[in-house]
């Protein structure tokens, strides 16, 4: 088997920045203020700046963020919170940690992303169930915001409100306004391999809202009220360490360069890939961040046969797949709206950002030669791409949605 290019290449990205990430690490280092240090309170005004946002609340995962914003949003069991079908683990956990229950409603085919048009018979089923529902969160799935202009017309027409579950779409947009100022609330994650990552755990919560930013900071800090030992609610530790705050700020300085060339990535994906498989289609007005660049597969492929070739042939590849409605909503902490399930698992490739592309080309070819099964490097590969797929086997008994994810950029993948 050929050498495997990693999933994740950070190191390209690192060379770039490595001497400013050093000086801010060894200021760190000298001043010693590793928990909450001044960094930290920089990072969140400029990511303030980024958005727009009047509060930014940094916190130590995006899961965090969005338990936070829960808090804030005072949300209690009993209650209900509409949420795509579609979408990592950690959205419905977020509501079942604090007693409260995910409804589910189905994804739109081109996007992934929630559906306005299931909201209404989501909202019944959660009021059949007994909830009160309360809000939605919509999830920024592989980059790309939701439909939040039709979203939020459905959420004030009924009285709830909407926290924006961007772990993947922050850097992206909708109809000119960026990923933080759409929701009520607008949660992210720093995680490593997110479009802007940092090199551990970490998060970000932004929102207009005095009341909600009052309490997230007070719980982020087990509840604390004006002094450290005086503590108004029950909260967590949350907290973002000052050395991971060094990392996003110098990543920060290059956000927009890198969201720049994940677009070049996806548009010669788009260009390449088009004749051989269904490439994603942007909703109207809407910019992505490109966390990853997910193809639908011709139906009845066989997915485990298309991995192992990758795989043989020196593709990091990993497994992804939405939450698991059913093991949910058999713990007793969700409700199955009307959905259509997608039993698409995702195959990840490697993030080719920041690569010159002579780079690129002397890489792949290194380890592919001309059966390069990613279409990025020449013309010549895409007829060999078909070949690729075709070549694959086709399975008449699979009739599920197959999608392949391949990368756009060194913090591309999955949580």
């Amino acid at each position: 088997m050929a050498d495997m290019i990693p999933f994740i290449d950070l190191k390209a990205q690192q060379a770039r920045l490595r001497s400013d990430i050093d000086a801010r690490l060894a200021a760190v280092l000298d001043h010693g203020a590793y928990i909450m240090g001044p960094e930290v309170k920089e990072l969140e005004s400029e990511l303030g700046k980024w958005v727009g946002a009047k509060h930014v609340i940094s916190c130590a995962s995006g899961t965090d963020a969005l338990i936070l914003a829960l808090l804030g949003k005072k949300l209690r069991p009993g209650q209900g919170v509409i949420c795509p079908s579609f979408t990592f683990a950690a959205t419905a956990e977020a509501m079942a940690v604090l007693g409260a229950s995910p409804v589910f409603a189905d994804v739109e085919p081109h996007s992934f992303n929630l559906d306005p048009r299931n909201l209404s018979a989501a909202l019944q089923a959660g009021i059949d169930s007994g909830l009160e529902m309360v809000g939605i969160m919509p999830v920024g799935l592989f980059g790309m915001p939701a439909d939040m202009v039709a979203i939020r017309d459905f959420a004030q027409k009924h009285g709830l409100w909407m926290i924006d579950d961007a772990a993947q779409s922050f850097g992206a947009s909708y109809h000119d306004v960026p990923v933080g100022k759409l929701g009520d609330v607008t949660c992210t994650s720093f995680f490593p391999a997110k479009p802007l990552g940092c090199y551990g755990d970490g998060g970000a919560l932004f929102t207009d809202d005095d009341d909600v930013a009052e309490i997230a900071i007070s719980c982020r800090v087990h509840g604390m009220g004006k002094t450290k030992y005086h503590n108004d609610r029950i909260g967590m530790t949350a907290r973002l360490d000052t050395m991971q705050a060094t990392i996003l700020l110098s990543k920060l300085s290059i956000f927009k360069d890198e969201l720049a060339a994940r677009q070049i990535v996806a548009d010669r994906y788009n260009e390449l890939l088009g004749d051989d498989v269904i490439t994603p289609r942007l909703t109207k007005g809407a910019t992505s961040a490109w966390a990853q660049y997910t193809v639908k597969l011709p139906q009845k492929t066989d997915r485990a046969k298309i991995q192992e070739k990758m795989a043989a042939m020196g593709e990091s590849v990993c497994r992804e797949a939405g939450a698991d409605v059913d093991t949910i909503v058999a713990a007793g902490v969700g409700v199955p709206g009307p959905i259509d399930p997608v039993e698409g698992v995702v195959l990840s490739a490697p993030n080719l950002n920041g690569w010159t592309n002579v780079a690129l080309k002397q890489k792949l070819h290194g380890h592919f030669g001309d059966n390069l099964p990613l279409n990025v490097v020449n013309d010549a590969n895409a007829a060999a791409f078909g070949e690729f797929w075709a070549g694959a086997g086709r399975d008449e008994s699979i009739t599920h949605m197959i999608m392949l994810t391949l990368g756009t950029g060194v913090g591309g993948g999955v949580i």
